[in-house]
């Protein structure tokens, strides 16, 4: 206990004891840095076209497809194979080596994000000009969404079965949409004096959506909502009842874009989660001849609380392995599926907060993410007292890191902030609740559930490379 150590000594002691986060771009050869800016455009590409949940889920579908995935109502023999439900969820699932009853690899991941929704009647006018009235999805600040160019995607059935899918704002000749602001020579009262988060009521987020009247008898009303509507008649076939069978989304206008002069950050809208979408998409076709069957699933309404019946609260889960099970020609008795999921691994892929050099106050700098340093592996989640967590077993644990470890995944932990701060909720308890090992992996975000978000290039390829490693995991334990 007396001994003196050398200087070379205590390096080496630092070395085998300590555990020590490390920057990934220092790690990396030319070659992956290099990779990890090439991957990057394919996931901004990712975010222009894929901004709804049923957009991500045609993209996931068209990807399969040219991969050779089939579908699983088609035929038998095949490995590869997606599934799909009510065009807003969806699985790509490779059959493994070992026998389905073995338990399974899932990647769960959600497609959707927080965005304005239009309500049922959304269109009227006010001062001859036409607007949209929406109800805000998911926790947004509400004034990250004023004076800002906005766009449209969604799908509309009218009233003669026809399906009409909307985008509007994203072509560079497209007219954009935008709820307006109050000028500060009139704010006081109205916004400055209030908390941040009264100063725009959600009855105020209003889509300016038109402004010409139709032309006719002077003495006509709501001139300019009818001419907005002709042109929707004109141009789609839609009538104003048609928006009671619609799902239309206000999402901010614009692709994602490269941030910072070294290019080293991807900003664009929905992050928080296409992000583990997409990395998990691509590790899962890369990933050949696994051991176990491998399962990439894409859920919608986690950022409501994941109800709905494209929500993981529904039994979807269960659905996708009755339908492999099916397919597979596999009798099955009471309890085939709760021996399936018992036997299973999975990650609910979802991203953290990472910690912000200007608000280090609401983080604990010890156990929460830091941009630049890997995928983050978070124990549990939840809030106050780890309230609505799953928290993963440290055998799950000890099986995830000499997993990534052996693969030289580049990792970290952490936490969504300080204890008393707030914290936040991820699909992993309802993946525990069917009875799987289940851990929350996902990258750190700047800016979540923000219009613009921001992830670290190096996080998003790490990511990839980690979800993958975990597909072709073979560790057993």
């Amino acid at each position: 206990m007396n001994k003196t150590y050398s200087k070379n000594e205590i390096k080496q002691l630092k070395k085998q004891l300590l555990s020590e986060r490390k920057n990934i771009w220092s790690q990396l050869t030319d070659d992956e840095r290099q990779r990890a800016m090439d991957y990057a455009v394919g996931y901004a590409n990712f975010l222009n076209e894929a901004k709804t949940e049923r957009e991500a889920v045609k993209f996931i579908a068209e990807t399969a497809r040219k991969a050779d995935f089939e579908p699983v109502t088609k035929g038998s023999g095949f490995k590869k194979l997606f599934w799909q439900i009510n065009g807003k969820a969806a699985a790509l699932i490779h059959l493994g080596k070992q026998d389905i009853l073995d338990g399974i690899h899932l990647i769960a991941s959600h497609i959707d994000a927080p965005r304005l929704d239009l309500k049922q009647n959304p269109l009227y006018e006010e001062l001859d000009m036409a607007y949209l009235k929406t109800h805000y999805y998911g926790g947004i600040k509400k004034f990250q969404w004023l004076a800002r160019p906005l766009a449209i995607h969604g799908v509309v059935l009218t009233q003669t079965g026809k399906t009409i899918a909307l985008v509007l704002g994203e072509h560079a000749s497209d007219p954009v949409f935008t709820i307006n602001d109050l000028l500060p020579h009139l704010a006081g009262k109205v916004q400055a004096d209030k908390k941040l988060s009264e100063a725009v009521p959600g009855e105020k987020l209003n889509v300016l959506f038109g402004g010409l009247p139709i032309l006719g008898p002077e003495d006509m009303k709501e001139t300019v909502k009818l001419n907005i509507l002709k042109m929707l008649h004109d141009r789609y076939g839609i009538t104003e009842e048609d928006f009671i069978s619609a799902e239309i989304e206000i999402t901010p206008a614009g692709p994602a874009r490269d941030v910072g002069l070294d290019r080293a950050f991807v900003g664009g809208y929905g992050q928080d989660d296409r992000i583990c979408a997409y990395t998990s998409m691509k590790a899962l076709l890369e990933t050949q001849k696994p051991t176990h069957t491998c399962v990439a699933l894409f859920m919608d309404k986690e950022e409501i609380g994941s109800d709905g019946n494209t929500g993981a609260k529904s039994r979807i889960l269960e659905l996708l392995i009755h339908d492999l099970l099916n397919y597979m020609g596999k009798k099955t008795n009471p309890d085939t599926l709760l021996r399936i999921f018992r036997n299973s691994r999975a990650i609910s892929a979802d991203v953290t907060a990472g910690i912000d050099p200007d608000y280090q106050e609401v983080h604990e700098k010890r156990n929460d993410a830091l941009m630049g340093y890997g995928i983050c592996l978070t124990k549990y989640t939840g809030s106050r007292g780890k309230y609505g967590a799953n928290d993963a077993h440290a055998e799950y644990m000890n099986w995830i890191r000499r997993t990534w470890n052996q693969a030289g995944i580049i990792w970290q932990t952490g936490e969504l902030g300080r204890v008393d701060e707030g914290g936040g909720g991820t699909v992993a308890k309802y993946l525990a609740y069917h009875g799987m090992s289940v851990v929350d992996a996902g990258p750190p975000l700047l800016s979540m559930h923000s219009p613009f978000e921001i992830a670290h290039k190096a996080d998003i390829l790490m990511s990839h490379k980690a979800y993958e490693a975990f597909y072709r995991s073979p560790i057993k334990g």
